[in-house]
């Protein structure tokens, strides 16, 4: 895919694809948990718990390579060499089966190891059902590794449709197989193969995909050992960046657990993934404008990737803006209706305080797909190994003085200084003109968005629910009127109502 091919409509419509492809199967396992935990029992539920695990975390075994594979194949698209394709493709394909392989032997040997010592604290009726699950999954490590690269090929060519297509029904039966499959008399290992056939029938559709939309691909096998450096250069920084990341997102709560107790870390973590969740938005963006980002800086488009930069922080901004200053309005109520057992004044303050920080990191998903998707990724690495001892610093500071509150305001010191470095870089660097970040399409998105966050905090009174929903929802309309006014131009107005068209079109053929 070229550069005039990268649309504002092609984007928009490519974020609302990975968006329901992250969340609709977020929604039927929130819908099946309860059940499956209950049916199965604890220890088979942890048992299964461990398959999802395993399979979910074994594509962050490639290596970064996928990404690479996206990264490198998008500046293909966007300089129009696609005569280099077989050679990236390939060669990222027989590293991430050969990698896949070893982890493959690895897991089986501790497989063995687990279950014959029985350092996992299973009862003897199901340690036959845990080795029998371990190896399974092992057998199928270097297939769930290596369609990385097949999806990252598919992603450089913006064809999300087609990935969620796949991805969306095997993401979703992660929970659905468990649920038809155990009243059946299926037990777990049948289970386990089932899933991991599903993922094998996953990355066969990719590879037909990519034959598809990209034919020099099936024309003739290349490994170009020459990509080999480049490759591991730039997937071992973003191998660091997605292992140091989580970390620190999570690092908390073993803060919490010694400084507090264990008690106040399950606390803490409930509320979390409250506010966490609407981190999907900005997400499912970065996911569509990573590769657009390098297709465009390989066309040296500059002018269009600035374009994309800014309307990306402004789209973000207007659309988790909102849900998070009502989160914030709402949190009383929210966390009386998600476990009332939860409530007390202290969960409303650290829910608002995080929500907060969510904000923050939202805007931060555009910058740092940009450094990555320009071939930075080692400046996204260094600023969390930079961040690290800092929010430990303030986590230990602060958590004996103010409990959670405190740890809440660690994590948006944490994000804010996140966020500070990654915009700071793209500035620096001269990705971006600093122009762009004072233009007015990003001045009168925050200033309208000054609007809820001045009028909604007037729903934390004393008054009834009623009165605060209706007052909440008139200045949500007052806030929607002066995005359509104020804030979008003509090209946005007219991209809006074509996707209002659409799904209207799409109701009545229902």
């Amino acid at each position: 895919m070229d550069q005039k091919q990268i649309t504002g409509r092609l984007i928009s419509r490519n974020w609302i694809i990975n968006l329901i492809g992250q969340g609709l199967p977020l929604l039927i396992g929130v819908v099946t948990l309860p059940w499956l935990s209950r049916y199965l029992g604890m220890e088979r539920f942890g048992i299964l718990s461990i398959a999802w695990t395993l399979l979910i975390y074994a594509g962050q075994l490639d290596l970064g390579l996928g990404r690479a594979t996206t990264k490198y194949g998008a500046e293909c698209l966007g300089r129009g060499e696609t005569e280099k394709l077989p050679g990236l493709f390939w060669s990222s394909l027989v590293i991430q089966m050969v990698f896949g392989l070893f982890a493959a032997r690895l897991l089986a040997s501790v497989s063995i190891v687990l279950t014959h010592y029985r350092i996992l604290k299973v009862s003897a009726d199901h340690i036959g059902e845990v080795r029998s699950v371990l190896l399974i999954l092992a057998a199928s490590l270097p297939v769930v590794v290596a369609s990385n690269s097949l999806r990252g090929m598919l992603e450089a060519g913006q064809q999300f449709t087609i990935i969620n297509y796949i991805k969306i029904p095997v993401n979703i039966s992660v929970f659905l197989f468990p649920v038809l499959g155990i009243p059946l008399g299926i037990r777990l290992p049948g289970i386990v193969l089932l899933l991991v056939a599903a993922r094998m029938a996953s990355a066969l559709a990719f590879l037909l995909f990519c034959f598809k939309f990209f034919p020099v691909l099936r024309s003739r096998f290349v490994f170009d050992g020459n990509l080999v450096r480049p490759l591991f250069i730039y997937g071992g920084w973003v191998s660091v960046s997605s292992f140091i990341g989580p970390c620190l997102m999570y690092v908390d709560r073993f803060f919490i657990g010694a400084v507090l107790s264990m008690a106040a870390a399950g606390y803490y973590t409930a509320l979390y993934e409250i506010t966490a969740r609407i981190s999907l938005i900005p997400a499912s963006l970065l996911a569509t404008v990573f590769p657009a980002f390098s297709t465009l800086h390989a066309s040296e488009s500059h002018s269009r990737m600035e374009d994309l930069y800014s309307r990306s922080i402004k789209s973000i901004l207007l659309v988790t803006g909102p849900v998070l200053l009502v989160l914030a309005a709402f949190a009383r109520e929210i966390l009386v209706w998600f476990r009332g057992s939860y409530y007390d004044a202290r969960g409303t303050t650290i829910l608002q305080v995080l929500a907060l920080g969510v904000l923050i990191n939202c805007i931060g998903f555009v910058p740092f797909g940009l450094l990555q998707g320009l071939g930075r990724p080692d400046l996204t690495a260094k600023f969390h190994l930079l961040e690290t001892p800092f929010y430990a610093l303030a986590l230990l500071l602060l958590l004996p003085r103010y409990g959670l509150v405190g740890a809440a305001w660690a994590s948006v010191f944490r994000l804010t200084l996140d966020t500070a470095l990654l915009l700071f870089a793209v500035s620096k660097l001269k990705l971006v003109s600093p122009r762009v970040m004072i233009a007015p399409r990003l001045k009168r998105a925050l200033m309208v968005l000054v609007l809820p966050a001045v009028l909604l905090p007037l729903s934390w009174t004393n008054t009834s629910f009623a009165a605060q929903l209706a007052l909440s929802s008139l200045i949500l309309v007052a806030f929607a009127t002066a995005v359509w006014a104020y804030v979008l131009d003509h090209n946005e107005r007219n991209l809006l109502l074509s996707a209002l068209a659409l799904r209207t079109r799409m109701a009545r053929a229902k």
